[in-house]
């Protein structure tokens, strides 16, 4: 390791050869503005364009000012970060940005989260002395995103996350000059394209040019509507992120007082999307053992390895990327559907309510789960059996809108009938979580033995792949697991190709898993928020009474009354999906 001396403002010190500017600076606490940067080193990707040249710096014995991101560190430079010239200059390309940019923010999703808006404001920016002619693009509108690219400052961080972490490949920059912007090829809609609608693009857009679809206003008109009965479920990685967008540290479980919050929003019932993880582990637990008992009895036909079906980014994934693969996934539907599904027939039933007038919403950490439940293949004669999803960052909005805020109220439960929930169920929001779930019922099902010890802490971790040997009494299982697409891509690959031999893999979209969702409070990378909001799990889990989703009571009971046993006619009716070859789609069209 090479040292290097330096002097930033005056102040001599030592970093590492290969050391960026800005990467000093941020050492001893110099906060230098940036657009276009993105630190994503923990996901081993480099995102330095230098494109904005909003982090622009002074080098004594340079002639032109130098852009802090992409600009090494060498021995001996003397560096100014604030200076008249430089300050000058970060207003003049910001005001530059700002004469090609709608003066829309009362009305953009983006206000007050807008880092072009905050750096205007930082920069004292109050009038633009450049005018010229305005860039001007078709809006686009999928069931999940929306793309507003007269709003774009072509700072490229989508096309990074789109092409290197998430490896889709959807988006990238396309024209020259003026009529440049960032768009799938051809400039064709989302829709067209083999986007999995993750939302890790809209996660990381610094402006209003990548938002996610606003159902809220949607939501307020069903629950003023008094011939339906709404009704909500909310997803584990909300509960841990929620309290974020209220000035809680990251990591800080607030599922009482979201579930307090929803009841006082004026929801009919609200229930715990972890009710439908116990489930889903049920039935995808189920389909392991029937797949591995075939296997050892010789069966050359079963499908293996299974695959974890409960992430909609990464179906959409697999059936345009890897569609000769779609017979190996679990059938099993996701917890947001899986939750629909029951509440639109055995709880609809319970209460007394038509189908149609049961509105269910759901809270999800995702933006694909927009997509997923405008599916058509989960709806009954056109009625979806999700009727509205929205993110954490929505229902944040729905919170500060009705209540202001979460901090005075009392910690309430769910509902029951749907509302029970073991620990098993609520670590399905970090990676490695669900196959952890699923690991604690298929040991006990087949091996019929009690746990000792419930935690697999062999597959916890925050790799982006990572392989470990589960022991079911003598019967060694090879679990893969994989978060992010692009790490996905690498499982799928060495499957592929033979190398790998893996009985069960657990796939997640999102960079930690449903915690680092496209629909969470916005991290911006940050692996140690991330790690915060996967402990407050564990944590949750540790604290709760049950902790194996076969021994939810909830969920015996449906199965008593409704189902009858998993993977039975009714259970694989309700419960199960099948999959489609996206990759045809495409060229059809």
């Amino acid at each position: 390791m090479t040292l290097i001396n330096i002097k930033i403002n005056g102040r001599e010190m030592q970093v590492e050869e290969g050391t960026t500017i800005l990467q000093a600076a941020k050492k001893i606490g110099i906060e230098i503005p940036t657009l276009c940067y993105m630190n994503l080193h923990d996901l081993g990707i480099e995102h330095n364009p230098g494109g904005c040249r909003i982090c622009v710096v002074e080098v004594s014995g340079r002639r032109n000012l130098a852009p802090a991101c992409v600009t090494k560190v060498i021995e001996g430079m003397d560096i100014k970060t604030h200076t008249m010239r430089v300050l000058n200059a970060r207003k003049t390309v910001l005001e530059l940005i700002l004469s090609d940019h709608p003066f829309e923010c009362l009305t953009c999703a983006k206000n007050g989260t807008c880092d072009l808006q905050r750096l205007a404001q930082e920069l004292g920016v109050r009038e633009i002395h450049f005018e010229g002619e305005q860039s001007t693009y078709k809006e686009d509108f999928s069931p999940s995103i929306i793309r507003d690219m007269d709003k774009c400052i072509m700072c490229r961080r989508c096309e990074t996350m789109c092409n290197k972490v998430q490896t889709c490949g959807v988006l990238s920059g396309i024209n020259r000059g003026f009529e440049a912007v960032v768009a799938p090829a051809f400039e064709q809609d989302l829709i067209k394209s083999p986007c999995t609608f993750c939302g890790q693009c809209v996660a990381v857009c610094p402006t209003g040019a990548l938002t996610e679809v606003d159902h809220t206003n949607k939501i307020i008109r069903a629950l003023s509507d008094p011939t339906k009965t709404v009704i909500v479920q909310t997803a584990p990685a909300v509960r841990v992120a929620l309290g974020e967008e209220f000035g809680y540290p990251a990591g800080t479980s607030v599922t009482g007082k979201m579930a307090a919050a929803l009841r006082r929003i004026g929801f009919a019932k609200v229930f715990d999307t972890d009710f439908a993880a116990d489930l889903t582990i049920m039935e995808e637990g189920t389909e392991l053992l029937g797949r591995l008992t075939k296997f050892l009895e010789g069966d050359k036909n079963v499908k293996l390895p299974l695959l974890t079906s409960c992430c909609p980014g990464w179906v959409n994934f697999f059936e345009y990327q890897f569609p000769e693969m779609k017979d190996i996934p679990s059938s099993a539907k996701s917890p947001q559907q899986m939750f629909g599904a029951i509440a639109k027939t055995y709880m609809a039933e319970k209460m007394g309510i038509k189908r149609e007038d049961l509105v269910v919403v759901s809270v999800m950490p995702c933006v694909a789960k927009k997509f997923e439940a405008q599916r058509e293949e989960f709806a009954v004669n056109g009625n979806p059996d999700v009727d509205y999803s929205i993110t954490t960052r929505e229902l944040a909005l729905l919170i500060k809108q009705s209540l202001g805020d979460i901090k005075d109220l009392p910690d309430e439960d769910f509902d029951k009938l749907m509302g029970e929930s073991t620990g098993a169920a609520v670590i399905f929001g970090t990676t490695g979580g669900v196959i952890e779930a699923a690991c604690r019922t298929a040991y006990e099902v087949y091996t019929k033995k009690k746990l000792d010890k419930v935690e697999f802490t062999q597959l916890r971790g925050f790799e982006g792949v990572r392989s470990a040997v589960v022991d079911f009494d003598g019967l060694k299982l090879n679990i893969g697991i994989a978060h992010g697409l692009g790490n996905a891509r690498k499982l799928l690959e060495c499957i592929k190709r033979g190398e790998c031999e893996f009985h069960a893999i657990e796939i997640m979209a999102c960079p930690g898993g449903c915690i680092g969702g496209g629909g969470q409070p916005l991290h911006h990378g940050n692996s140690e928020i991330l790690k915060a909001r996967a402990a407050a799990l564990y944590k949750e889990d540790a604290e709760k009474p049950i902790r194996k989703s076969h021994e939810n009571l909830e969920i015996i009971q449906l199965y008593k009354d409704f189902l009858g046993q998993p993977m039975s006619e009714k259970a694989h009716h309700l419960l199960h999906t099948e999959y489609f070859d996206k990759k045809k789609k495409i060229y059809i069209e």
